[in-house]
């Protein structure tokens, strides 16, 4: 508690004063907190001292609160490029961050307990910085940093708020900023020192070294190669939910099965079931093969029942099974981007609307994908296909442009891959006829996009439909063999497993 109070103090955070008339003061509290590594072992005990937020009213002790935090998509980019130039990332975490936001408004706070001072005892105290749990804390803090990079020649890059690029002709810097977790990669070396040392200058940081845990995903880097896992915060779902001990499954749904909103059936506790939801929807950040079964179970949310829960115990005994499957990001893997759309027809949902599955690629691994329940009703297999495509299409412009700014390159044409010919044949095809005169004007703006060359459009295989696994659950063989098809496998467990 002293430290927190001396990083308070020796940041001129607060002055004491008097409380004028008409202000409230906020009270404040202590927050404790054993800090664990990886495996679980505890590396310190941290006490926070924490404002009492909740009370502030809009317009009189905050305005805006909006701070822009990376994509975790971008991340995957940030790695996947960093591996194919073997460049080192690396890993900074600002200590005590939102104590050096500067507050604009008039804010005023209690003394902290245990520590207020008999002489002044009904002062308060006027903050000059931000602190923990105020409402405006994190946009103060952003706006801080993003002056302070600036200053440094970084440049904002304009599609992603919070990443930043330097560059000059034998030098290249890339920053993802996450709070205040500041993920480095670039060349050479010794760009990196310095900026790691320049950083030290304006704030208190403590230099992680190599990228090796970050919100929850174990990196590994080797000879130029970054894998990318999350068995840790998998046990930990194990463990939430109480099922350490349970029998493993292959496949996380069954192909057929068949879930629905009749409210037939017991009511299970909604809270667990959002809870278990959030949860392997962050675990989805490295595993593709759970975005459709994830997906499909997060449409229940509202009045979960008995059939439901089942359903998302057999997702957690798969995931039990393969805790330790992640995803590499090879140095010779290659480094065009391209992408795979998938739609499945009328499966699995009572208004009968498709699924769409978007997934694309850096090279051979898997940057990003998703999987959506379609807006619309499509009549035909093809036109679900043609929606499919459409969402894929906005998707490949973004990481296009992405891509050509992050690495200074050209942009290049983004190669989508579909497996029905029809829908192709309708993209490259200017023909309005009996069966497609009713798709929404919006869903026509794949056929821009091709016609402009930004993107091409490719037939595939079914067998060798990357996107396929995003959009039903296939039965057991077919499942194993698209696993192993989109990149994803088991990566050796760290040795302090």
């Amino acid at each position: 508690m002293k430290a927190e109070l001396d990083s308070i103090n020796r940041n001129n955070t607060w002055e004491l004063t008097t409380l004028p008339r008409g202000h409230k003061a906020i009270g404040l509290k202590w927050v404790f907190k054993t800090k664990k590594d990886a495996n679980g072992n505890i590396i310190k005990h941290k006490a926070r001292l924490v404002a009492k937020g909740y009370i502030q009213q809009h317009g009189i002790d905050f305005e805006e609160v909006f701070a822009p935090v990376a994509r975790m998509e971008t991340i995957r980019l940030l790695l996947a490029i960093a591996a194919t130039n073997k460049w080192e990332v690396h890993h900074l975490d600002v200590k005590s961050a939102f104590l050096h936001g500067d507050l604009k408004e008039e804010v005023y706070v209690t003394q902290p307990e245990g520590f207020i001072k008999r002489q002044d005892n009904g002062k308060v105290y006027r903050l000059i910085k931000a602190l923990y749990g105020l409402r405006q804390a994190p946009r103060a803090w952003n706006i801080k940093l993003d002056n302070t990079l600036k200053s440094l020649d970084f440049k904002k890059c304009a599609l992603e708020q919070a990443i930043y690029t330097k560059t000059s002709k034998d030098s290249t810097l890339l920053i993802g900023v996450y709070v205040d977790d500041l993920i480095i990669t670039g060349t050479p070396k010794k760009e990196i020192d310095k900026f790691k040392a320049q950083m030290e200058e304006k704030f208190e940081m403590s230099d992680l070294g190599l990228l090796a845990y970050y919100l929850g995903i174990e990196v590994t880097q080797t000879n130029g190669d970054i894998s990318i896992k999350q068995s840790a915060y998998a046990s930990k779902i194990l463990k939430e939910a109480g099922m350490l001990d349970c029998n493993e499954t292959l496949i996380p749904m069954d192909p057929g099965t068949r879930l629905t909103k009749i409210n037939e059936g017991t009511m299970v506790n909604s809270t667990e079931y959002r809870s278990l939801i959030g949860c392997l929807r962050y675990l989805l950040h490295t595993r593709p093969d759970l975005s459709y079964s994830v997906g499909l179970l997060s449409r229940f949310m509202q009045e979960p029942i008995e059939q439901h829960m089942k359903a998302i115990r057999q997702v957690l005994r798969y995931v039990k099974g393969t805790k330790d499957y992640g995803i590499t990001y090879k140095h010779n893997g290659g480094s065009k981007i391209h992408g795979f759309s998938d739609s499945s027809y009328g499966v699995n949902t009572q208004e009968g609307k498709g699924t769409t599955g978007i997934i694309f690629y850096y090279g051979e691994s898997p940057i990003s994908w998703s999987t959506q329940k379609q807006a619309t009703v499509a009549l035909s297999s093809c036109e679900s296909e043609f929606i499919a495509a459409t969402a894929a299409a906005t998707q490949a412009l973004w990481l296009k442009r992405l891509l050509s700014k992050l690495t200074h390159s050209q942009e290049e044409k983004i190669t989508i891959q579909v497996d029905n010919k029809s829908a192709i044949a309708l993209m490259k095809n200017p023909v309005f006829h009996g069966r497609s005169k009713h798709i929404d004007t919006k869903y026509h703006f794949i056929r821009e996009c091709v016609a402009r060359e930004d993107i091409q459009v490719e037939f595939v295989s079914g067998e060798y439909q990357k996107a396929d696994i995003l959009t039903k659950a296939p039965p057991k063989i077919r499942f194993l063999t698209m696993r192993q098809l989109i990149g994803l496998k088991e990566l050796p467990s760290s040795v302090c497993d």
